[in-house]
């Protein structure tokens, strides 16, 4: 936008020249998702939200204004926050930012690169947006596995409700099942009229703009809030290059599932010979709805319209697909990352593993009176102190650490209890889905690696089928019905690291948990302080104090580390009404 670098280069004067200041524009944009009036969350005046564009090392300052009628948290999925969970965004390590007020977000993209996003963690509020990309660059003297791209695109795909997340979040307390969604978005918007039975009229629609013969790099995220998709592109190949913040072994795919909460990063040449546009969609996947995201792939020399059916998807019901195709997912143990070592000399197979976790989930259940989900049994309950600040203020009483690594033989409970991690220890998760739909986990604070899955239960004997070599690290990862995954991750993060569920459904009634990792000998040393932007709630709220100018940027405090560039970024959260036609 050209009001954002005329803005960019008069306050660049006023800096110094290691930093790098970037800046949007609050604006008021019309779309129609599913040509549904209703309100999403909008960030800067964008629905999705504006994309991060940082590189490795850099610094990133973000000012949050929240503008919408309930307290936020924005967090930034596959961050790892190294020694700084104060930034996670998170209800187990921030206080919500409150109507009217701003806050600063200062944390250090430490040795990363690939595609992640950002989303409100708090009240159900993803399922009305508020999302956007991260992308974090290799610096130049790092050479990437592949030759650069003509392009790089960034896609978000979702499923949609138009219901309000207010609404939705309501009819799960009531025992209510979200059900399938309405509809499925490309960036922000609905399907282009594929069918003319199944598209109304008057739904604005995506479409991606490339030129023939050139390559380019896609980065597809699922933000949805409960649907597996299936992104496939007309009459091209998916070539898979990265997965939050790993590199991959390159092989072309016709599709890819993506689950929940997960990122991909694809290479796709732009070898067809334009006698019309093509059709990109994204179809639900183990959903009983036929519905589709489509979006058009528009050549320069295009010569018309898409048409024909659309690519065809996996068969619905067939897992053992899904899985083989996960499975084929592999580390490039060859390649650089952030650092010009390669990824597979952290040889993750040789490390002996110190504590091991079972973590069984199940369908939403009563527990008393109340429809709640449940991890081992346990359906965590956030209280009003977020478990860091209790744990820098030696505040008793607010959580415990004794998160069983087993399923006990009890009736399940609604309770705070935390994971007792080890620090530098070398944890191994065992996920066990006993619910009907495929599931998704997320850990912040870590990439881990995936080593293993398969139906069934998981035994002792399951390791014999693990991948010791070139697992792929990344942050999120699905669980089929009646099946497993194993994960292992090195804890050498400390901080207050929340495990949840992806499925908004799940986590929101209750399927998380916290792993609390303490240096118990240089804390001081291994962690970033407490903010001096630190907001204060429930048994500390006598610390806080009112914002006098809620509108202005807030200063950058110290618990930003030195060195290296810094880029700041204004977000603006507000609502706006999104419009027919």
């Amino acid at each position: 936008m050209p009001e954002c670098l005329v803005m960019s280069q008069a306050l660049e004067s006023l800096r110094s020249p290691e930093q790098n200041y970037k800046s949007t524009k609050q604006e008021q944009q019309q779309a129609s998702p599913l040509g549904i009036k209703q309100q999403v969350i909008g960030i800067n005046g964008q629905f999705p939200g504006p994309i991060l564009n940082v590189t490795t090392n850099w610094n990133v300052v973000v000012n949050v204004k929240n503008h919408l009628d309930e307290p936020l948290l924005l967090t930034w999925d596959g961050v790892q926050q190294r020694k700084n969970s104060w930034q996670d965004g998170v209800s187990g390590t921030n206080c919500p930012i409150p109507v009217g007020w701003n806050w600063t977000y200062q944390f250090q993209v430490k040795d990363q690169i690939g595609s992640f996003f950002y989303f409100p963690s708090l009240n159900f509020q993803k399922a009305s947006g508020g999302y956007g990309g991260i992308t974090i660059n290799n610096r130049p003297v790092i050479p990437i596995p592949f030759a650069t791209p003509d392009g790089d695109i960034t896609i978000f795909i979702s499923d949609w409700y138009t219901k309000s997340h207010k609404e939705l979040r309501k009819n799960l307390e009531d025992g209510i099942d979200l059900g399938v969604p309405d509809g499925i978005l490309f960036n922000g918007l609905g399907p282009f009229r594929y069918n003319e039975s199944l598209v109304p009229e008057g739904i604005a629609f995506e479409m991606i703009n490339v030129d023939p013969g050139k390559t380019y790099r896609l980065r597809v995220h699922n933000v949805g809030i409960k649907t597996s998709l299936n992104f496939r592109i007309q009459n091209h190949n998916l070539l898979l290059v990265e997965t939050e913040g790993s590199y991959t072994v390159q092989q072309n795919y016709s599709n890819m599932d993506i689950h929940v909460g997960q990122s991909y990063s694809f290479l796709v040449t732009m070898d067809q010979n334009a006698s019309t546009d093509y059709y990109m969609v994204a179809s639900p996947r183990f959903a009983n709805t036929t519905s589709a995201g489509v979006a058009i792939l528009h050549y320069s020399n295009s010569q018309g319209p898409a048409s024909g059916p659309l690519p065809d998807p996996p068969n619905e019901y067939d897992t053992y697909f899904s899985m083989n195709q996960a499975r084929s997912i592999r580390w490039n143990v060859s390649a650089g990352a952030a650092r010009p070592n390669p990824q597979g000399s952290f040889r993750y197979g040789d490390i002996t593993v110190t504590e091991v976790y079972v973590l069984l989930n199940r369908p939403a259940e009563l527990i008393d009176g109340k429809w709640r989900t449940t991890l081992n049994g346990i359906s965590y309950i956030a209280p009003s102190t977020p478990l860091k600040l209790a744990q820098q203020f030696h505040i008793p009483g607010v959580f415990k650490l004794d998160f069983p690594n087993r399923i006990m033989n009890r009736p399940p409970k609604v309770d705070t209890s935390v994971i007792n991690g080890t620090y530098r220890g070398f944890m191994e998760i065992i996920f066990q889905n006993n619910d009907t739909t495929v599931q998704s986990y997320h850990l912040d604070g870590y990439a881990f690696f995936v080593v293993g899955m398969d139906f069934g239960l998981w035994t002792e004997n399951s390791r014999g089928t693990y991948n010791k070599w070139d697992g792929v690290a990344r942050c999120s990862i699905q669980v089929f019905p009646g099946a497993w995954t194993a994960i292992l991750v090195s804890l050498d993060n400390v901080g207050m690291w929340n495990l949840r569920a992806g499925n908004l459904d799940s986590w929101y009634l209750g399927q998380e948990v916290y792993v609390s990792v303490v240096n118990p000998e240089v804390t001081n040393k291994t962690e970033v302080p407490l903010p001096d932007n630190t907001i204060y709630c429930g048994l500390l709220s006598s610390f806080q104090k009112d914002q006098a100018q809620r509108v202005s940027f807030s200063a950058a405090g110290s618990s930003v580390p030195k060195g290296g560039r810094k880029f700041l970024f204004g977000l603006v959260l507000t609502w706006f009404t999104v419009l027919l036609g």
